[in-house]
């Protein structure tokens, strides 16, 4: 584009002052600021001079910062921004005659240090494609078809609801082999995601976070852009017809989003106007030793309005239906990842993070208050309190955590031999004890299949027909356990690889019979799930559950109830652990008649060895287990089965 020899100016539409009410500095100031995008970053307006781009950034310890672009050959001096005389630390400025496309960054002068630097956007809405680095004015007008999901989708994310999440890195989910192995766009993951949704019967995506983000390998958890959806697969519109696609077809959209920390680079958010803005100055709080990072300054108030509405902004525009919160286990102590002398105590002396916990709550009250029908999911892997529950019971006020613990033990429990399974029960029955503690989400995520860590599959011990029937076990347990579910995406097809973001899944598995097994299974236990309201309508209340027998140590076999909403609805669950089948296994049960066999994961179908009690049993009268009736089982070797219990009389 040619350049432009003129001076921002100032006109009705984008007068430095009238841009920000009173009311916007106050917020902003007090970190209660729920929409910023609103006003901060590159708004186009028209005015009666004409129409353009009204620009505003903080930058409070800048002596100087002018907007360069194309439009004005990326000149530090062609179009400066005035500071806002009010002490809020803004720059502002309208430049006529661009708008929607021009690219541009903030150069900025700091008042020290002599310090200058080019700085992309922190509230562009777009950016070039990476590794290119500037901010591009854009306009997130759009048509959206999914107002008949939008005004029903509370009840889809409700404690009592079945939620069955796919976890999917969009660049790595499938790929175009005849061009050059290139990812999916926006569109067409549109396309074929949705219906592929539908088909396995997930109830909600998550998307690895599609915040912009300039290395690729990060997979999103190193993000520069908080309020731009990374332009490697389309447009900001794109992104969003991908989620309208999904909600017209009845699937949930969850978002995984990292406030926890940010990278280094330069046209980031560090050091942003000469100063330490974002981040703390001391590397004991401002610097993150695991992941090589910075870390925000949670306690200045500012920087808690940018990331509530950063949160607020995909809620708004993108009608996300819940946010995935990244390492908040690293946001609430101060000493994570670090050892003695490397952290500072906080004011009582302790080693939680005050103002990550204020920010934290601060963050779930402002989304509820104005999204009651959404969810947010804490990743925190600690024993710390009440994550999921109210923050006027004293709680982070989350509606969900990852079960990190269960998901730990679980696969340690898997991976051992199974002749040494009896020795290790305890990892299987003592989730059960604080099951209820929290508001479930059992996780089986990227995390678990990557930097040497191999497959699920993979991780299971014996031949290859013990691994896969392991998987299943593993697969039909996690569906029966309470809480709600997360799959990685290439679980449901036994891929043997370890997962790469080089790559596309190994979808030629689904010609192996045995592969096919294995993703029926993973359809009809999301089928399961969703129609028996019994492994559902308590996932969070210990009223759901009731141990049939736990003590069976020596078979490694376990047994325990699920119950409904209704009195009538109750299901039974026994897995076997061992690869060994039980022939007249007696198990005693609370009701009379015929118990309907409604899930065997080692059935044909999918690739077992045929073993069950055909369909079903009938109770017989023998006193077992506390009970007045009893079932005579066949356990399948390496294999949950569950059974339907018959009504009861007047349920």
């Amino acid at each position: 584009m040619p350049t432009r020899k003129r001076a921002s100016r100032e006109g009705p539409a984008g007068d430095v002052d009238s841009w920000f009410s009173p009311e916007d500095i106050h917020f902003f100031r007090e970190g209660r600021h729920a929409r910023l995008y609103e006003k901060l970053g590159a708004h186009c307006v028209r005015g009666k001079d004409g129409d353009g781009v009204h620009f505003a950034v903080w930058a409070p310890n800048a002596s100087a910062v002018s907007v360069i672009g194309d439009f004005n050959g990326w000149s530090k001096g062609a179009d400066p921004l005035k500071v806002r005389l009010d002490g809020s630390g803004i720059w502002a400025g309208f430049l006529p005659e661009i708008g929607h496309g021009a690219r541009y960054k903030y150069h900025i002068s700091s008042q020290y240090h002599g310090y200058e630097a080019e700085k992309a956007d922190p509230f562009a809405f777009c950016t070039e494609e990476p590794p290119r680095t500037a901010s591009i004015v854009w306009d997130l007008k759009a048509t959206w078809g999914d107002a008949g999901w939008m005004k029903g989708r509370g009840a889809k994310v409700s404690l009592s609801a079945p939620i069955s999440i796919y976890e999917i890195h969009p660049g790595s989910w499938r790929r175009v082999p005849e061009q050059g192995d290139r990812w999916l766009a926006y569109r067409e993951l549109a396309d074929q995601l949705p219906p592929y949704m539908v088909d396995m019967g997930f109830t909600h995506v998550e998307f690895m976070p599609l915040t912009e983000h300039p290395f690729y390998g990060s997979w999103g958890y190193q993000t520069t852009a908080y309020f731009a959806p990374t332009a490697r697969y389309g447009t900001p519109q794109d992104c969003m017809h991908l989620v309208d696609q999904l909600h017209k077809s009845g699937v949930g959209v969850i978002l995984d989003w990292v406030p926890s920390h940010f990278p280094t680079d330069l046209h980031g958010l560090g050091y942003f106007d000469g100063t330490y803005l974002f981040e703390h100055a001391d590397p004991r709080m401002g610097y993150h030793p695991e992941w090589h990072s910075s870390i925000f300054n949670y306690g200045r108030n500012e920087v808690r309005s940018i990331l509530i509405s950063s949160a607020m902004f995909w809620l708004d525009k993108f009608h996300i239906d819940g946010l995935r919160v990244d390492g908040v286990a690293s946001m609430l102590y101060r000493d994570y990842a670090r050892t003695s002398g490397e952290w500072i105590a906080n004011e009582y002396g302790g080693r939680e993070n005050i103002e990550a916990i204020h920010f934290l709550r601060e963050l779930n009250e402002a989304i509820y208050r104005h999204y009651p029908d959404v969810q947010t999911m804490a990743e925190e892997s600690t024993a710390w309190p009440q994550v999921s529950r109210p923050t006027y019971l004293g709680g982070l006020g989350f509606g969900y955590k990852w079960n990190m613990g269960w998901m730990h033990d679980t696969l340690d429990y898997m991976e051992r031999n199974p002749v040494y399974r009896k020795y290790h029960q305890g990892q299987l029955t003592f989730s059960i004890w604080y099951a209820f503690q929290e508001n479930f989400v059992l996780p089986l995520s990227h995390d678990e299949v990557v930097y040497g860590k191999g497959s699920l599959i993979g991780k299971m011990p014996g031949d290859d027909w013990q691994k896969y029937a392991n998987l299943r076990l593993l697969l039909g347990y996690m569906f029966a356990h309470p809480g709600k579910k997360l799959l990685f995406m290439g679980a449901e097809l036994a891929q043997w690889r370890e997962w790469s973001h080089e790559r596309s899944l190994d979808w030629h598995l689904l010609e192996s019979p045995v592969h096919q097994g294995i993703q029926r299974l993973v359809k009809d236990l999301n089928r399961l799930y969703r129609t028996e309201p019994a492994l559902h309508a308590h996932d969070c209340d210990d009223s759901g559950f009731l141990w049939a027998d736990a003590a069976d140590w020596e078979q490694s076999v376990i047994s325990f109830y699920r119950r409904g909403v209704h009195s009538g609805d109750l299901v039974l669950v026994v897995c076997n652990f061992t690869p060994v089948p039980r022939i007249n296994y007696q198990l005693g049960v609370p009701r009379a008649g015929y118990w309907e066999e409604i899930m065997n994961t080692d059935a044909s179908l999918y690739g077992g060895s045929g073993h069950g009690n055909l369909g079903g049993l009938e109770a017989t009268p023998v006193a077992s287990h506390g009970y007045y009736h009893a079932l005579t089982l066949v356990l399948p070797p390496l294999a949950m089965v569950c059974f339907k219990a018959p009504r009861e009389r007047g349920a």
